[in-house]
């Protein structure tokens, strides 16, 4: 990786969700379909169809590139709304409000690219969950903001070095399209074996 080089919004949600398989995608270029990549792939797909339409007084544009110089980053977002002067990213996801903060990382990144590509302040987005047909809120405060910038450095340091972080075993494992590939238990296993020799 090189000064010139970006990285992919989507790359924090992963990152937040598990390095490994953040380096797996971004870095070594893996990728595997599961039912729960396949749905997503199928919303995305449909979102990104309805292009730009009014609202009430909302405008929406969908499936816009935004980009950031500052963190270098790049992305395609799902929906950027337009309502009394302001702007807020909409991201859309597949299943319900997860445990973890990786969704709201994802929309505080688009945000940070809309404040560098328009000047505007952008204060909130939100999180469009498909399986309750809900969103929510995501106040892009100070304190999150600082996270995402922290997690787009760990992002940038784990390109450059390439150094595959350690496979661990979680609940989160259990829906991973790249399991097969990872087989954290087994990881886990050897380190354990290493670590007694």
């Amino acid at each position: 990786m090189n000064d010139f080089d970006y990285i992919f919004i989507a790359s924090l949600n992963q990152y937040s969700y598990c390095a490994h398989r953040c380096l797996r995608m971004f870095c070594a270029g893996e990728f595997a379909d599961n039912e729960y990549t396949i749905e997503g792939t199928s919303l995305h797909d449909r979102v990104h169809r309805m292009g730009e339409i009014n609202q009430d007084e909302t405008l929406q544009i969908r499936a816009i590139w935004l980009k950031s110089e500052r963190y270098k980053l790049i992305g395609k977002s799902d929906l950027i709304e337009s309502a009394e002067g302001e702007l807020y990213p909409v991201e859309y996801k597949r299943g319900g409000k997860g445990e973890w903060d990786n969704d709201q990382l994802q929309v505080c990144a688009q945000g940070l690219c809309l404040e560098e590509m328009t000047g505007k302040t952008i204060a909130t987005g939100y999180v469009y969950y498909a399986r309750s047909h809900q969103r929510q809120l995501v106040e892009i405060s100070e304190v999150l903001r600082q996270e995402t910038i922290a997690t787009i450095n760990a992002i940038q340091f784990l390109l450059q070095t390439g150094k595959m972080p350690p496979a661990s075993y979680s609940k989160r494992c259990l829906g991973c399209s790249l399991y097969e590939q990872c087989l954290p238990q087994a990881a886990q296993e050897v380190l354990r074996y290493q670590e007694a020799s």
